[in-house]
């Protein structure tokens, strides 16, 4: 790759939110004749200029050892029901297709029961589909748990060629 093209390149991607390795293509393989790569990581989560602009807010300590209010159960499920139908009700099972499906639709439930505005609640979001043949399915999750305020919601969703189990934690933090 010549200099000019690799600093197009580097441009470009810079532009589009990524990081470049471009001194990959100095490595020399056994005749000694140069093999050119290109690679490159995205960063989203990169701080904007009006982010370095803002003033930190210092908050304190509010030792609150329960939540002001529960964990809306039937309100997440209800969400994880209507994403679910909207997004598969006439869907047929493709394994690449539903491989990201599962991806989007659980960042879509996430961003729904967040839209409730639960506090201080982490909200963890899976979605599960498969190919409905007849066929048994256990789905179990562990992690550390407090009885007394973290729970979870779930929904079953079924069609004529597939089946989704959405699940959300709702895990109380102090």
């Amino acid at each position: 790759m010549t200099d000019v093209a690799r600093d197009k390149a580097a441009r470009l991607l810079k532009k589009q939110g990524s990081v470049s390795s471009l001194a990959s293509s100095d490595i020399k393989h056994g005749g000694g004749h140069k093999v050119g790569s290109l690679s490159t990581v995205s960063f989203m989560d990169e701080p904007t200029q009006e982010e370095h602009m803002r003033q930190m807010v210092k908050l304190e300590n509010t030792y609150q050892m329960e939540p002001s209010k529960k964990f809306p159960y039937s309100k997440v499920q209800n969400i994880i029901k209507e994403v679910l139908e909207s997004y598969l009700a006439e869907e047929k099972y493709e394994p690449e297709l539903c491989r990201q499906m599962t991806k989007t639709i659980s960042e879509v439930i996430k961003a729904r029961v967040k839209e409730l505005m639960i506090p201080r609640f982490k909200v963890i979001s899976l979605v599960h589909i498969g190919q409905l043949n007849g066929q048994g399915l256990r789905i179990g999750s562990r992690c550390l748990w407090d009885d007394k305020w973290d729970t979870s919601s779930s929904f079953e969703f079924r069609n004529n060629s597939l089946f989704a189990v959405g699940c959300v934690y709702g895990v109380y933090y102090e």
